[in-house]
């Protein structure tokens, strides 16, 4: 019952980190798309992306091509830090 309890807590905490990162990330976005040209725009325009590449699933009826890509910027990294922090202090 413990084991189940503490991978239950470490799939929300990770879910939460992921979405902290995900929400800075879209943060970072809109920001980008605020500020104009410059050295500052070009430290958001810089991002890290995290791909896997597309799977193929090749049915005879069918097929099913799946991918999925993680792209983080600075604002995502922040982002990321404050959801760490607050689940922290909040448990």
């Amino acid at each position: 019952m413990e084991k189940s309890r503490k991978k239950m807590a470490l799939v929300f905490v990770l879910g939460v980190l992921l979405l902290g990162a995900m929400l800075g990330s879209l943060c970072g976005e809109l920001i980008k798309s605020a500020l104009p040209e410059g050295v500052v725009k070009e430290v958001f325009l810089r991002s890290i992306d995290i791909s896997l590449g597309p799977g193929v699933l090749d049915l005879v009826m069918f097929s099913i091509t799946l991918g999925f890509t993680l792209k983080f910027n600075l604002i995502g990294l922040v982002g990321l830090v404050v959801v760490y922090y607050l689940i922290r202090f909040w448990r």
